[in-house]
């Protein structure tokens, strides 16, 4: 500390002395012109002109619904009380009602009043109140919900008066370093503006949708910005903001956005579900190692390991092996991106897809294809004295697979639904299990699992495979239980 101020005089006298000896330095080393403000205007560089053109088409939402629950008995944590008193016998304590409020963020994107928020923020909600920057208020109806991309579209009633709605942007042409804004209602503290740049593109291993495939930026995203505005500079809607990464539970500058690519489909479906191409196919990312055995330059695209015979992938000559390195000129990294870039697709038409093949690059044009309820569900709950007992199965077809967000390249028998405390349960059975195999029987269809079970004796020993998330399960049961 005593030596600060002696430095500080050293500091300033060598500054004064740059300043007069400069000029015979010249010749050897230019100094930098600076530029400096010509203007007030200049110094006062503000986003109040775009923030005003663009606040009045976020709202903020809020929803009412109510919560019935019954008291648990703690016998129920005992695994042996378990075992002989399913959960439903647990049901007949006292019911508690409470009325739930939640708070969000929404996007006027017609002047008509069409409304786009996440899911999770009306989610149960027996009423939904849009208000808006005006502090107008209007009740407001569900339209659409579309949970694979955490997207809800609502309507509200202006008498016919046209709102102030936001124009969709190309999320496509954004880049890492663009400055955005983000607008929501953080915490119920009201409409709040936080600026930040694109940190990232095409997240991938966000987890919290479906279609994994956001936008990443670190403008200051918190609770209540759920379904809020990602604007860009000129205005437009560059994604609709979903989800942040923290653990705290307030912004540490990591958010993430859906981008309007996909927005724009989900608002455009009409009805009551989202309907997408068909690709019927699975395959897996090009990594350095495989990118190296290869021959090619650097590691990118799908290479494909399955294709559904009944496929749009297999009618356009798609083969094992083939990488896919592009949709419609759009490059593709990982399984994920290829999901999205079909999902933003219309049905109807075609997209044009770059394949390396045998080292040359080839292009193919896939239909755009409606995934088809083939084979029927023939949805049963099986019953009788086997570890199967009580799981509610289905014929696994593209079009069930993509209502309930799985790949449409998958086949077999699906587990839709497990009844409490049923031996299905003690089995450890899920929801979305695909059954493979009982004892030496290979699961082929709903119809030929129920005659085999309906024909074969209680057995000493059960053997039941299922694939899980991609992984095979096999389980050994004894007379029917664990």
């Amino acid at each position: 500390m005593l030596l600060e101020r002696p430095i500080r005089l050293f500091a300033l006298a060598l500054a004064i002395m740059g300043v007069v000896v400069a000029p015979a330095f010249s010749q050897t080393r230019a100094a930098p012109e600076r530029v400096v403000p010509n203007s007030r205007a200049e110094v006062q560089l503000s986003f109040a002109p775009l923030v005003r053109k663009v606040a009045p088409a976020v709202v903020n939402i809020y929803t009412r619904k109510v919560e019935v629950t019954r008291r648990r008995s703690p016998l129920m944590d005992d695994p042996i009380w378990r075992r002989f008193f399913p959960d439903d016998f647990a049901s007949g304590g006292p019911v508690r009602k409470q009325v739930r409020t939640s708070l969000g963020s929404g996007v006027i994107v017609d002047a008509g009043g069409t409304i786009v928020t996440n899911v999770h923020v009306v989610r149960g909600a027996e009423e939904i109140r849009v208000v808006l920057s005006d502090r107008r208020e209007f009740d407001a109806r569900v339209v659409l919900t579309d949970p694979r991309t955490d997207l809800a579209v609502l309507s509200i009633d202006a008498g016919g008066e046209a709102l102030p709605f936001l124009r969709f942007f190309d999320s496509d042409k954004l880049e890492v370093g663009d400055l955005v804004l983000a607008i929501g209602n953080p915490f119920g503290v009201g409409q709040t503006v936080t600026s930040g740049i694109v940190s990232g593109l095409a997240r991938t291993t966000v987890g919290v949708t479906d279609f994994r495939f956001f936008i990443q930026t670190d403008a200051a995203i918190n609770p209540g910005n759920s379904g809020g505005a990602l604007v860009t500079l000129d205005g437009r809607l560059a994604g609709i903001n979903t989800a942040i990464y923290s653990r705290s539970g307030g912004s540490v500058g990591i958010g993430f956005a859906v981008p309007s690519a996909m927005v724009r489909t989900v608002v455009s479906a009409g009805g009551s579900r989202v309907v997408r191409p068909w690709f019927g196919a699975m395959g897996q990312g090009v990594t350095a190692a495989i990118a190296g055995s290869i021959g090619m330059a650097r590691p990118r695209g799908v290479i494909i390991g399955r294709v559904h015979p009944a496929s749009p992938a297999a009618a356009v000559g798609l083969r094992l092996g083939d990488i896919v390195l592009s949709v419609n000129g759009h490059e593709i990294d990982d399984p994920q991106a290829l999901r999205f870039r079909f999902a933003t697709l219309p049905v109807g038409g075609s997209a044009r897809l770059l394949v390396r093949r045998g080292g040359k690059e080839i292009a193919l044009d896939i239909a755009l294809k409606a995934p088809p309820q083939v084979p029927p569900a023939d949805t049963i709950r099986l019953g009788g004295p086997h570890p199967l007992a009580g799981a509610t199965i289905a014929n696994l077809s593209p079009a069930l697979a993509d209502a309930i967000g799985l790949d449409t390249g998958l086949e077999g028998v699906i587990v839709l639904k497990i009844a409490a405390g049923s031996a299905a349960t003690r089995l450890r059975l899920q929801k979305g299990d695909i059954l493979r195999a009982v004892n030496t029987h290979t699961v082929t269809s709903v119809k030929a699992l129920s005659s085999y079970l309906g024909e074969t004796a209680p057995q000493p020993r059960w053997r039941v495979s299922f694939d899980r998330k991609g992984r095979t399960v096999t389980v050994v049961v004894s007379g029917g239980q664990p």
